[in-house]
C-alpha cells in the first residue's frame, strides 16, 4: 500500500513537472515571438532583411549609423544635379573598417575630390543575400530615385541559398543555441560598438576560420554537382533586379568579390591539406564560379567587373587577419578601380 501511494505520488510529481516545463515553454515562445516582432533579432529566422540590419544610430567604431540602421550619413532628397549611386550589398558593404576606409565611402569621397556631382548612398546589410538585395530594393531603394545601383556580388556565400534548420522553428531552441554555441565564438553582431578600430587584429580563431573557408569551397570543385543550383538560384534575383532596373531606367553594375580563399594562396594550402589532402590540382578552378558568373551577366546585358585579378595580383595584404572581410588596404584598392570602372557611366 505504502509502494502503491509512493508511486502514485511520484507519477503527480512527474505530471506536474511536465505541465509545468512545458507551459513554461508554451509561454517563453509567446513572449520571445512578440519582443522579436518589435524588435527583430538575428537570433531568430525570418525571411526578411530586417533582422540583419543595424539599429538606427548605433556606434560604429567612430561613426554613428543613421535614422535607418544604414553605415552612411542621412539620406536626403535626391538634388536634380547629382548622380546617385545606391551601394546594395552584404558586410562586405557595411564593411568592417570605420566609415571613411569603406570603399563605399571612398567611391564618393574621389568623385567629390574631382568636383564630380556623385552621391554613393551605403545600404548595406550584413548576412544578405541575393534574395534580400531584390526585397531591399524593392522596399527601400527605388523611392530614393537612383541612377545607378552598384551591387556587390560576394563569391564565397552569395552563391547560398539558406534553409531553415528544425531548432528555428522555435524561438527558444534558438536562443538555447545562441547562448551555448554562437555568444562565446563571435565578439559582437552586426554593429562595431564604439572603440579603436585594430586593422591586424584576427576575428576567428585558426580551427574556426579554416572551418569556415572549407565550407565555402566547394564552389571551385570542377566536378561539384550542387553549383549549378547554387548559381541558378542566385541568377534567377539577379534577373528580377535586372528587369527591375530596366523598368526605372536605372543603371545596374554588378562588382563580383573574391573570397580570401580565393586570393591567399597560403590559406587555400591549409584548407586543402587540412580537409581535402587526396584532391588533385585539377579538380580546383579557384575563378570557377566568378568566370561563370561574370559571363551570364554578360549574356544579360548587365555591366559588370570582377575584382579577382586586382586582388589576385597585388602584393599587399588584403584582407583582415581570419576575418573573411577587406582590411583597410583592400577597401581603398576596391574603391580605386570599381570608381574607374563606373565613371564611364557618370553624367557630368
Amino acid at each position: 500500500m505504502r509502494y502503491a501511494q509512493r508511486f502514485r505520488t511520484i507519477r503527480v510529481i512527474i505530471f506536474q513537472t511536465v505541465v509545468i516545463i512545458l507551459l513554461t515553454f508554451f509561454l517563453g515562445e509567446i513572449v520571445l515571438r512578440i519582443y522579436n516582432n518589435y524588435v527583430p533579432s538575428f537570433i531568430f529566422y525570418s525571411s526578411s532583411y530586417e533582422r540583419f540590419r543595424g539599429r538606427p544610430f548605433a556606434d560604429d567604431w567612430n561613426f554613428n549609423l543613421n535614422s535607418q540602421g544604414f553605415k552612411d550619413e542621412e539620406f536626403s532628397e535626391k538634388r536634380n544635379d547629382t548622380y546617385r549611386i545606391l551601394g546594395i550589398g552584404d558586410s562586405f558593404s557595411f564593411g568592417v573598417v570605420p566609415y571613411e576606409y569603406n570603399y563605399l565611402t571612398l567611391i564618393e569621397s574621389q568623385f567629390h575630390q574631382e568636383n564630380v556631382g556623385v552621391e554613393l548612398l551605403n545600404m548595406g546589410v550584413p548576412s544578405l543575400s541575393p534574395k534580400d538585395y531584390l526585397s531591399l530594393l524593392m522596399k527601400e531603394g527605388l523611392v530614393l530615385q537612383p541612377d545607378m545601383v552598384l551591387l556587390s556580388f560576394f563569391i564565397g556565400n552569395d552563391f547560398e541559398v539558406s534553409k531553415r534548420k528544425l531548432r528555428e522553428y522555435s524561438y527558444i531552441a534558438s536562443l538555447l543555441h545562441y547562448i551555448i554555441n554562437i555568444q562565446d565564438k563571435y565578439e559582437g553582431q552586426v554593429i562595431h560598438g564604439k572603440g579603436k578600430y585594430c586593422d591586424d587584429c584576427p576575428f576567428f580563431d585558426q580551427e574556426q576560420y579554416l572551418k569556415l573557408e572549407f565550407s565555402r569551397s566547394s564552389i571551385y570543385l570542377v566536378d561539384n554537382k550542387s553549383f549549378p543550383e547554387k548559381l541558378y538560384n542566385a541568377l534567377y534575383y539577379l534577373k528580377e533586379i535586372i528587369d527591375i532596373c530596366k523598368k526605372h531606367n536605372i543603371k545596374l553594375v554588378v562588382a563580383i568579390i573574391p573570397d580570401e580563399l580565393q586570393i591567399n594562396q597560403d590559406l587555400l594550402r591549409e584548407v586543402k591539406e587540412t580537409y581535402n589532402p587526396s584532391i588533385v590540382s585539377n579538380k580546383w578552378n579557384i575563378t570557377l564560379p566568378n568566370r561563370t558568373l561574370s559571363n551570364e551577366l554578360d549574356k544579360l546585358g548587365v555591366d559588370n567587373i570582377d575584382l579577382y585579378e586586382y586582388f589576385a595580383g597585388s602584393a599587399q595584404q588584403l584582407y583582415r587577419p581570419r576575418d573573411t572581410h577587406w582590411n583597410i588596404a583592400g577597401n581603398q584598392l576596391a574603391a580605386n578601380i570599381i570608381q574607374e570602372h563606373i565613371r564611364k557611366h557618370i553624367t557630368h
